[in-house]
């Protein structure tokens, strides 16, 4: 008789899908051709030098709807099936460490949830992103350059979870947003942000310099 492995703390993966399985396609783009490109630009002749995408992140916070030192179930629920829907992966849930008073948060009472994504699931997942949830944006400009941090990680913020064509808002009984963030390796702000670009990240154009008074 077999025993099912016992969880660790991390994400357990949903169940594979059925059927033929297909490449992330920009993630053979980012070897073929976008990794080159950052070498070149940027003077890495070494291509274990260059920047790479290690992982991203997908979290929702849900403690501005805590009642007492629970989240409502429906909040709860809500959040985590569209978590699960658009990342494929079952999300955990994460509790307070410690109370702060000025949000009436208590320590070990349950706050967020969260996803983290790697490999071809993280592919998958910039891919649909990119092309398919970005689009959807209601007037939609661009995205901030100004959210990378020291070390190139970029930060999306997302209104409502109906930008992702896989959740059907007729069927929604709870709107909520949600953070995003792309982690990379050996990089900067300038850096993942050209390779950003290179896959088809919408970020916002720079506004024209105003014309020169004579």
């Amino acid at each position: 008789m077999s025993s099912k492995p016992k969880g660790k703390g991390k994400e357990s993966e949903a169940p594979a899908e059925t059927g033929p399985r297909t490449p992330p396609r920009l993630r053979d783009r980012f070897k073929s051709e976008v990794s080159g490109k950052i070498g070149e630009q940027f003077g890495l002749k070494n291509p274990m030098s260059r920047p790479r995408l290690d992982k991203i992140v997908v979290n929702v916070n849900m403690g501005r709807h805590l009642d007492g030192n629970k989240i409502p179930p429906l909040v709860k629920d809500t959040v985590l099936a569209t978590l699960a829907k658009i990342t494929g992966q079952k999300p955990i849930v994460l509790k307070a460490k410690k109370s702060v008073s000025n949000f009436k948060v208590r320590e070990g009472a349950e706050t967020a949830a969260m996803v983290t994504i790697r490999r071809e699931r993280m592919w998958h997942f910039l891919d649909r992103l990119i092309n398919l949830a970005i689009p959807r944006i209601k007037d939609f400009r661009g995205l901030p350059t100004e959210a990378f941090d020291k070390n190139g990680n970029y930060a999306i913020g997302l209104a409502e979870q109906g930008v992702f064509p896989e959740i059907d808002m007729a069927a929604v009984n709870f709107i909520h947003g949600m953070n995003v963030n792309i982690c990379f390796r050996n990089s900067n702000p300038e850096r993942s942000r050209f390779a950003l670009e290179q896959l088809g990240m919408p970020f916002r154009r720079p506004s024209e310099s105003p014309a020169k008074k004579n």
